[in-house]
């Protein structure tokens, strides 16, 4: 709009020339002063012209430093998005980043916690496995308690005190031997007693 009202005034300004002959004048004219004339006329044309022309790179040079100055501020807009973009995926990153080493932390914990587990579960294995042999050996020890004891009838076993069983097998395997430690057994319950 500017450039087409700036190019209005100039075509205005060409048609209100400060000399303007009519044309009865200009057929009087003799040649030489005609011929001046049509040179004065092209170097005023060439003039204005010249005028013209560096209105028109003014013109030029201001729109284009308009447009410049639009085009700059866009590509500042368009660059502070993208930094805000960079630096929103940055932190988006950096938040991933910290989820994946608490991650490897709590795995790592995991498989501590695992092998601390494992240990544990050997440990029990073990102490099973001690009480069981433990418990095989008492039981054994109870079997072998229960022996035979020789030289006494099964149904003696029972009516005979079992302070006196070693008493009698002395007795029957060692009659000589049987009277004199069962003498010498009741001498000393006496002397306890008294």
């Amino acid at each position: 709009m500017k450039r087409q009202k700036s190019m209005y005034q100039v075509n205005e300004q060409d048609k209100t020339p400060e000399k303007q002959l009519n044309e009865l004048e200009v057929s009087n004219l003799p040649e030489k002063e005609f011929r001046i004339m049509i040179v004065k006329m092209i170097q005023d044309l060439g003039k204005r012209m010249e005028v013209k022309i560096k209105k028109m790179q003014e013109m030029f040079n201001k729109d284009l430093e308009e447009l410049k100055n639009e085009h700059l501020e866009e590509l500042k807009n368009k660059q502070t998005e993208m930094n805000n973009t960079i630096t929103e995926m940055k932190n988006t990153l950096e938040g991933i980043n910290s989820r994946i080493t608490e991650a490897e932390e709590r795995i790592s914990d995991l498989e501590d916690r695992k092998v601390e587990f494992t240990a544990s579960e050997q440990n029990k294995e073990e102490r099973m496995k001690r009480n069981e042999d433990s418990l095989r050996d008492f039981w054994n020890n109870i079997k072998r308690t229960n022996i035979h004891i020789i030289g006494v009838l099964e149904g003696e076993e029972r009516e005979i005190v079992p302070e006196k069983i070693s008493e009698v097998i002395i007795v029957k395997n060692f009659p000589n031997m049987g009277k004199e430690t069962a003498t010498q057994v009741q001498k000393h319950r006496e002397s306890q007693a008294g």
